[in-house]
């Protein structure tokens, strides 16, 4: 039976909402950087002081049993509206400053973020950026259980709660052997993807989903074949080593086109490619200085900026 006079503490509900979203108590640890123990003593307490068990644990796997279904939801709201709280007192003097966590994707954090910190600094000198790279599913279950403060993504994020801010557009652009008959050519049409081999990032990577896409739009179907990595960097060398082709976002062009012997081809207007932009929630309490922050981000942008 529960104590009435219980009060949970934020830490126990961001244990049991982080444990219930990624039913995994490692995993749950790590997004709240905190030990596993700790967690696990937490959420035990919580379980404890409602007199209501939660989470179903097992050697195997973990569920969320029905009445922590009912209530996960009241927990998100409480630690929204905590988060809210303390962001809008921290925002009544400098909006943004303090610790500021910036979720960013494998795609865009090698080629924006060499210019986009020394801004940041001289900008923005009270912010303390801590950056978290990783692929988008993962940064916006962060952005939602208040581990990250804001990402920059691909648009759009499509994620109930969330507020995006359109920052820049970049084209795709095909990355070949130096070598290649399609090196150097700026007149290419989707469907010369056709029966390509065709290069992917692993699975989880928007720029994946997002050659697939395009793929499937011109009813393409690329060569497939086992070369699989986790980054651009890896991908491109392998195009090098003349195992296939693959499309990078323009922005990685400089950077990656320097490792080896590469050419590129580009694509006739409309030409495919991709929105960049910043992703926060609605309730964060801290809408003005994020839209600042797009700003100072829009004004080192490697591609074509979007008007606010």
């Amino acid at each position: 039976m529960a104590d009435q006079t219980y009060q949970p503490s934020l830490s126990q509900l961001r244990a049991f909402v982080s444990v219930a979203e990624h039913r995994h108590f490692g995993t749950a640890a790590a997004r709240l950087s905190v030990s596993q123990p700790t967690l696990s003593q937490a959420l035990a307490a919580l379980e404890s002081g409602l007199g209501v068990q939660l989470i179903e644990r097992s050697t195997r796997r973990v569920l969320v049993t029905g009445d922590g279904q009912r209530l996960l939801s009241q927990a998100k709201l409480i630690l929204e509206a905590a988060d809210g709280f303390v962001a809008s007192a921290a925002g009544m003097g400098d909006r943004l400053a303090g610790p500021l966590r910036i979720g960013l994707i494998p795609t865009v954090a090698p080629y924006i973020l060499p210019s986009l910190l020394p801004a940041l600094r001289t900008s923005m000198p009270t912010v303390a950026p801590h950056v978290i790279e990783d692929q988008t599913a993962r940064l916006l279950d962060s952005l939602r259980s208040g581990a990250l403060d804001l990402a920059l993504l691909a648009l759009p994020a499509g994620a109930p709660g969330l507020i995006e801010i359109p920052l820049y557009d970049e084209d795709f652009v095909l990355v070949v052997p130096a070598d290649h008959p399609l090196a150097g050519r700026s007149d290419l049409t989707a469907d010369i993807l056709d029966e390509l081999p065709l290069l992917l990032l692993d699975d989880g990577h928007c720029l994946r989903d997002q050659t697939l896409d395009l793929c499937r739009s011109v009813d393409a179907h690329p060569l497939s074949g086992d070369t699989r990595a986790t980054s651009l960097a890896t991908i491109v060398q392998c195009v090098a080593g003349g195992l296939g082709v693959t499309l990078v976002p323009e922005s990685a062009v400089p950077v990656e086109s320097r490792r080896g012997e590469l050419a590129t081809a580009t694509f006739t207007a409309p030409a495919p490619g991709r929105t960049i932009g910043l992703v926060f929630r609605s309730s964060s309490g801290r809408a003005e200085g994020f839209r600042q922050l797009a700003e100072l981000v829009k004004s080192v942008a490697p591609g074509r900026t979007i008007p606010q």
